[in-house]
């Protein structure tokens, strides 16, 4: 019997902005889901090298998090493993913590049309459900006009219109939602750090305080479209 439904948002979150939040928050709550981890990648895979180191960026979590409540929590493990950062390693060690329990990877729509280049894509539905979240360049009505091959098999196969459904199976469906995006990305913060421009409203003050602080993203180490 499933007793708690636990949502996975991974990404560098480099910094961790108000639009991670409000994906976490919106979607714990259209969905009933008891947790959300937001777990930063230690070495992404898809990605060029982050502009912050892997703990600033995990203690940025932790500082955003703070006034969250115990619902959206920050997790580390990617942090404590050697090599990329596959999430479907992560999902693995996740479901042996959580044998019973529902488990959901958030995504964007434009992270999911590009899951098949992820390391073991397949093995994905063995181990959760994936949430697809529309992103403001690619809205949920323009999905299937996207997904192509196997991909849109699955799509087509695992789709589910009952958000209930995630109470009673704990992996192997796909839903979508319809997000209130924010347009804020950690490629735009990051250039308004370089060109000395405020960042009041888009990210939690004490996550600027901590930028400042340390005085992080001021020398941009690579160009990298990382949100």
């Amino acid at each position: 019997m499933i007793s708690s439904r636990i949502g996975v948002l991974g990404g560098t979150f480099d910094p961790i902005h108000f639009a991670h939040l409000r994906l976490a928050e919106e979607v714990a709550e259209a969905f009933l889901l008891d947790t959300v981890r937001l777990i930063p990648s230690a070495d992404p895979p898809h990605r060029t090298s982050p502009g912050a180191s892997a703990q600033d960026r995990l203690h940025m979590v932790r500082l955003a998090l703070e006034p969250a409540g115990d619902h959206l929590v920050a997790d580390g493990s990617e942090l404590n493993r050697v090599g990329k950062s596959y999430m479907v390693d992560t999902l693995k060690a996740l479901r042996e913590e959580n044998p019973n329990e529902s488990i959901s990877l958030i995504l964007g729509t434009d992270a999911f049309i590009e899951l098949m280049t992820w390391h073991e894509w397949q093995q994905l539905f063995t181990l959760a459900h994936i949430i697809v979240a529309s992103r403001p360049n690619l809205p949920i009505s323009q999905l299937n006009n996207k997904l192509k091959g196997e991909l849109f098999t699955e799509f087509e196969k695992r789709n589910s219109h009952d958000y209930n459904t995630i109470s009673s199976l704990t992996h192997g469906l796909i839903y979508t939602y319809e997000f209130t995006s924010l347009e804020v990305s950690g490629t735009s913060l990051r250039k308004r750090i370089q060109n000395g421009l405020s960042l009041k409203y888009l990210l939690p003050d004490n996550v600027i305080n901590y930028i400042q602080d340390y005085s992080l993203y001021e020398e941009s180490r690579s160009e990298s479209n990382t949100e």
